[in-house]
């Protein structure tokens, strides 16, 4: 059975103005256009199939609301660093990102997906910052740790730990083995539970690519 039984799908914003209602609570899920995202959210949900995966990097390109429950929601964030999408669409995403992060009330969390084997981009860390900027937990997802050796995944995690420090959880985490997905899904809980804070967000960062155009391999 689904850890969320109810979790649907609520709609897809292209523009700030297609957000859904600022009430309730949110999570929301950012991450390399091939990092695993989409697959994270569903072994999370434990709903194969809820947040769409491809073997094409970018296949998020809206944002995507998720009703875990009741005025509880999941949000699916465009996967950033993908060379082949053109600069016009990077900056139209950037622009989304930013204006996501900059006005949603209901934020109580992030979630930052990245790839075990190729952490801490520049990209991740502009989206470490923009996350950071809003004053709320933000946890990082080490995926794709079935894909290393048990010593080389705790050296990588020992790596991204010292180098986030306080400003960021970080834990290992496999989709195909289940590796990790109780303590996501537990941190999820946590954000969402979290009661809000005066927040001050600061200037946006750019994660989506349009600096270093060729990042996202």
């Amino acid at each position: 059975m689904s850890a969320y039984p109810l979790v649907k799908f609520l709609t897809s914003a292209d523009q700030p103005r297609q957000f859904p209602d600022d009430s309730g609570v949110e999570v929301a899920v950012a991450g390399r256009s091939n990092s695993g995202k989409s697959s994270a959210i569903n072994a999370i949900t434990q709903r194969k199939g809820l947040a769409r995966t491809s073997k094409t990097p970018g296949a998020t390109r809206l944002v995507n609301f998720f009703e875990l429950e009741a005025g509880r929601r999941l949000v699916d964030l465009p996967g950033y660093g993908f060379a082949a999408v053109s600069g016009e669409m990077r900056r139209h995403w950037g622009t989304l990102i930013e204006a996501y992060f900059g006005r949603r009330q209901s934020l109580r969390g992030v979630i930052v997906v990245m790839d075990v084997r190729h952490p801490l981009k520049d990209h991740d860390c502009d989206m470490l910052r923009l996350a950071q900027s809003r004053s709320v937990p933000v946890h990082i997802l080490l995926t794709k740790s079935d894909k290393l050796g048990r010593n080389a995944a705790q050296k990588s995690l020992a790596h991204v730990r010292k180098e986030v420090g306080e400003g960021a959880t970080v834990q290992l985490f496999s989709s195909p083995t289940g590796d990790g997905v109780a303590t996501a899904r537990g941190t999820l809980e946590r954000m969402l539970d979290r009661k809000p804070e005066k927040e001050t967000p600061v200037g946006p960062a750019d994660p989506t690519g349009e600096d270093e155009p060729g990042v996202g391999g």
